[in-house]
């Protein structure tokens, strides 16, 4: 993944091309780039976000901003329930404890390779089965 200006980046090789391609996250607007190094990619993906908030400032319209840090969650009255006293149990606000949660998720998915469907259907299972427990 590539940062710049709170955009993210992401990236693969494209053989058909013998070169890297890449795309902006979080926008439903477009935004690519390509090269043939990290550096190369870099500057690509700079250039291209500069050119894409040109490009909104000239049309007149307010350029998509990446992610900002909350979102609406809905779940049963039974799932809130049992967070909120794992949250109360361990000292902390629903909010943190569910940041802390998904960030520690987020951060296992990061470091592992992709797993491949069985897997994570498998992972998921555990998962449900763990959340089943703790709720007990």
């Amino acid at each position: 993944m590539i940062e710049y200006k709170g955009y993210t980046g992401v990236f693969e090789f494209d053989a058909s091309i013998d070169a890297f391609h890449g795309r902006v996250l979080g926008l439903q607007d477009v935004v690519t780039f390509e090269g043939s190094s990290v550096e190369e990619l870099r500057c690509e993906m700079e250039e291209s976000v500069e050119d894409y908030l040109e490009l909104c400032a000239e049309v007149g319209k307010d350029p998509e901003r990446p992610y900002r840090g909350e979102f609406l969650v809905r779940t049963t009255p039974e799932v809130h329930r049992a967070v909120a006293s794992a949250a109360e149990a361990e000292g902390v606000s629903l909010n943190s404890w569910v940041e802390s949660t998904i960030s520690a998720i987020a951060d296992e998915r990061q470091a592992a390779p992709t797993p491949r469907t069985g897997a994570s259907r498998r992972t998921t299972a555990k998962r449900k089965k763990a959340t089943a427990k703790s709720r007990r």
